[in-house]
């Protein structure tokens, strides 16, 4: 699960070992802020995916990791399996046109992109904590218990 750490200027993302082999980045992904123009959230990232895989590792419904390249786009991918992710459309980006991968913060990310942060790197969970606007937890499944007879 990627880390997400905001500041004034960029979104950094921060990638486990385990993610940099799989997508073959060597670095995290730094992403200029004022680049951002839309932030959505999914429940199948895999029906965004658009073009066909660069480098990196792909495992049909399994693992989406590395670059995928379209006519005119480049975008960078980190899906695992069929869980909540984040689509981040990018305008001006050197890099990548488009930013999707799976996370359980994305709420948290959408709340910590409206609001002013410190210019020092913060994870968005802890931004979006400490906002005026509360961050609303994932609801648990009911209790289903069986009937006396």
């Amino acid at each position: 699960m990627v880390t997400l750490l905001l500041d004034q200027t960029q979104l950094e993302v921060v990638l486990s070992p385990l993610e940099r082999a799989a997508t073959f980045h060597r670095e995290n992904l730094r992403v200029a802020r004022d680049t951002i123009t839309k932030v959505q959230l999914t429940e199948d990232a895999w029906t965004w995916l658009r073009g066909v895989p660069g480098p990196g590792t792909h495992i049909p419904g399994i693992l989406a990791a590395g670059t995928w390249k379209a006519a005119a786009t480049t975008d960078f991918v980190l899906i695992r399996r069929h869980r909540a992710s984040v689509v981040i459309d990018l305008e001006g980006d050197e890099q990548f046109q488009r930013l999707i991968f799976t996370t359980r913060h994305g709420l948290a990310l959408t709340q910590a992109l409206r609001l002013d942060v410190s210019e020092e790197p913060v994870d968005v969970v802890e931004i979006a904590g400490t906002a005026p606007i509360p961050v609303v937890k994932g609801r648990q499944r009911p209790v289903i218990r069986p009937r006396p007879v």
